[in-house]
């Protein structure tokens, strides 16, 4: 999904725009997904591309919403991020390429995975919402 800059600051708002195509970070504990436990299907915020299922959620007590798994590994991209003196791996959406977190090898389930996702980018569809 390719959309100009100017196009992206109409549809997102000030701090999705931030995080999804300036690669930032929303404050720890402030997103609307940090507490949810609600079941249905994660999505870009951006494009709308599917995820993370609610089943793969799991509370890190880091400050974002954190899952051990994607959908699938086609709807994400994976990146070095060399940012802020530090290694990481980034996380985007593999349809618009919008930022969406870091990937850690910490995770306490059996994938050994934590995706560490930004609210910010993420809208959840809810399974009455997907029934539509």
């Amino acid at each position: 999904m390719k959309r100009t800059e100017n196009e992206w600051k109409a549809v997102l708002s000030p701090e999705q725009f931030h995080v999804l195509r300036e690669k930032g970070t929303e404050r720890p504990f402030t997103g609307k997904y940090v507490y949810t436990t609600d079941d249905g299907v994660y999505c870009c915020a951006a494009c709308g591309h599917e995820l993370f299922r609610s089943s793969a959620k799991f509370d890190n007590h880091c400050g974002w919403p954190s899952f051990d798994d994607v959908i699938s590994e086609e709807q994400v991209k994976l990146r070095k991020d060399f940012s802020h003196f530090m290694v990481r791996t980034e996380v985007t959406c593999a349809n618009c390429d919008g930022h969406l977190g870091h990937l850690f090898d910490d995770g306490p389930t059996a994938t050994g995975l934590r995706y560490c996702i930004n609210s910010v980018s993420l809208a959840l569809e809810k399974p009455t919402e997907l029934a539509d």
